[in-house]
């Protein structure tokens, strides 16, 4: 794995769509977030496209991630929502030159699926963070925690504090994200790799069976074997009014605590206003009996 290079007072971010369609009042909204904390910021006016579903087509989203890649005046990425399309762009993305750019890439949701292609094609670790379309996101503590994330400043480990479910301590390299997302990179060349890993899960909006359909895909492809942890973060939204029980919480234990390894669950990360990023393969440590994930590296160099 190699690690992008750290950010410094007033870098210049480029902001991507990759995904879905861009609301330019929310996205002003966070870009006066980011010129609070020191950073100055890049986006191209099409940025606000809208094809259906994604913010543009394929080809114009991909263009404009490679240029920002491209761009010697851009010093990291963050992205502006997830929604869908990223996983639409991947092929058409130089991975070659995202290694040898080495600018922090952040996001999550649909991003999962860029990170986990970085990941696995460009061999450059990424952050799981905040997005711009997504005020409630970046309340301050969760922005501060970026801010130290991309600029490598900060005390090692920093430390997530959720809700200790399994006894143990572990540790690996993080991998993880949207669940769907992940379980969609099966069969591809972005593929999820859990082997001596901690698994890192969230989602939004989906009902529990369809979270127990996903996790019994995960098992079926063997991603629960030579696995290290487990830590979950935030599951919103994620109800059925028909049938209520077994909840969300239920659903994910039932299916993991058989496992035997340390698991963490109610993290801040994911949908929710305390999105704190973390580095897609960076190392960490989770301790099932405390209810915590340290995170034991910087992300960045």
């Amino acid at each position: 794995m190699r690690k992008p290079r750290a950010l410094s007072e007033g870098a210049v971010l480029g902001i991507a769509a990759p995904g879905g369609p861009v609301d330019r009042e929310r996205l002003e909204a966070g870009e006066a977030l980011l010129r609070a904390a020191g950073f100055d910021f890049y986006r191209r006016e099409d940025l606000f496209t809208c094809d259906g579903y994604t913010a543009g087509d394929d080809a114009r989203r991909a263009a404009e991630l490679m240029e920002l890649v491209n761009d010697p005046n851009v010093a990291g990425i963050i992205c502006a929502r997830g929604g869908y399309g990223c996983d639409r762009i991947l092929p058409m993305l130089d991975a070659g030159a995202f290694r040898e750019a080495r600018k922090p890439l952040v996001g999550y949701s649909d991003v999962t699926a860029l990170l986990l292609w970085q990941r696995r094609c460009a061999g450059l670790i990424g952050f799981h963070g905040p997005m711009l379309d997504r005020g409630e996101d970046l309340a301050a503590a969760a922005l501060e925690h970026l801010v130290k994330q991309l600029t490598g400043e900060g005390s090692i480990p920093w430390t997530l504090r959720g809700r200790a479910v399994v006894d143990g301590r572990a540790t690996g390299r993080i991998v993880g994200g949207s669940l769907t997302l992940l379980t969609a990179s099966i069969g591809t060349p972005w593929e999820l790799d859990t082997r001596a890993a901690i698994l890192l899960i969230e989602d939004v909006g989906e009902r529990p069976y369809r979270i127990d359909r996903m996790l019994q895909q995960l098992r079926a492809a063997g991603k629960f074997e030579g696995l290290a942890a487990v830590g979950v973060g935030k599951f919103t939204g994620c109800v059925d009014e028909r049938y209520p029980q077994p909840d969300v919480d239920r659903v994910i234990e039932n299916a993991l605590c058989p496992l035997g390894i340390p698991i963490v669950s109610d993290l801040p990360f994911g949908h929710t206003e305390l999105n704190y990023a973390w580095p897609m393969g960076g190392r960490a440590t989770i301790d099932g009996t405390r209810g915590e994930l340290q995170l034991l590296e910087r992300g960045v160099r």
